[in-house]
């Protein structure tokens, strides 16, 4: 009798795997003309020499801009946009690393205590080479009191709470927010462990 085969040891995916994974418009969350207004979210996504990720997959998740998520266990009754899922996905440029959410500002959800936390967006990453997607959150620089409030950020220590924060760079219509997703180094977006 043959001894039993041992595990295939693991790889990263690739290097010719890419994982173009999404449609066309997955990253358009609201039409024009939503209510409330859209925003756009872009930035890039970098690797530890600051040198930009081929093709990573972003996927974000949020709430409406009523704080109310389109997911059977919110139950809260508050108005829910017609159209709006709250999720989106897009891929980062191959050339340029860069990436483009258009959006709407999410409004405040209630935390593990019962306290609303501050508008976020859960962003995950996924990419070249990484067998596990990684977990972040977007927050909005012109949010500071909301954020000074925030359960998760008051969690996170203070030198690092500024790699989860996405910079107003224009308040014209729509509102455009930076958010570069750093991995390694000192100034690596924190990520959370789920």
């Amino acid at each position: 009798m043959k001894a039993p085969l041992g595990q295939t040891p693991s790889q990263t995916v690739g290097p010719y795997f890419t994982l173009r994974v999404y449609r066309e418009g997955d990253e358009i969350l609201v039409p024009e003309g939503f209510p409330g207004g859209r925003i756009v979210i872009e930035g890039k996504v970098l690797d530890g020499e600051r040198k930009h990720i081929e093709d990573a997959l972003l996927e974000i998740w949020q709430a409406n801009p009523a704080g109310r998520y389109r997911h059977p266990d919110d139950t809260r009754d508050l108005a829910l946009n017609d159209g709006f899922t709250g999720f989106g996905r897009t891929v980062s440029d191959f050339e340029t690393g860069e990436y483009r959410f258009v959006t709407a500002k999410p409004g405040r959800v209630p935390d593990a205590e019962g306290a609303l936390q501050a508008p976020h967006i859960s962003l995950i990453v996924q990419g070249r080479g990484m067998l596990n997607p990684v977990f972040t959150r977007i927050y909005f620089s012109d949010e500071e009191e909301a954020n000074r409030d925030d359960l998760t950020l008051r969690r996170v220590p203070a030198h690092r709470r500024d790699s989860l924060i996405a910079r107003l760079v224009d308040d014209q219509n729509p509102k455009i927010y930076r958010f570069d997703v750093l991995f390694q180094g000192e100034d690596e977006t924190v990520f959370f462990d789920f």
